[in-house]
């Protein structure tokens, strides 16, 4: 996938087209992954031992990684990812619109 946990990245399609947020979890096996603050669904918690107060908790729900798009903070923009193999032979993404390396 070309997004990894922690990034921050924007999505590009969709109900929730145009928010912002970091990714809490990716999941490759499915291509998807969840972002903070986009897609939110409603679950009904029943009280239990572990949780006292039951009622309806709103959480994230997972978007398909060619909906979102990884935000570059150098050109204030959404960019496309290269890979780019350096000569220690380490594989890193690079950033098309600006040029930099992406950790």
């Amino acid at each position: 996938m070309h997004v990894k946990k922690g990034d921050t990245v924007v999505v590009i399609s969709g109900k929730d087209k145009g928010k912002k947020g970091k990714i809490l979890q990716a999941i490759p096996k499915a291509e998807r992954v969840i972002v903070e603050g986009v897609n939110i669904q409603t679950k009904h918690q029943k009280p239990t031992a572990k949780v006292q107060q039951g009622g309806r908790i709103h959480q994230e729900g997972p978007v398909h990684a060619s909906n979102v798009m990884l935000w570059d903070s150098k050109a204030k923009a959404p960019t496309r990812v290269r890979y780019k193999v350096l000569e220690s032979g380490k594989k890193v993404r690079v950033s098309i619109k600006s040029g930099e390396t992406i950790e």
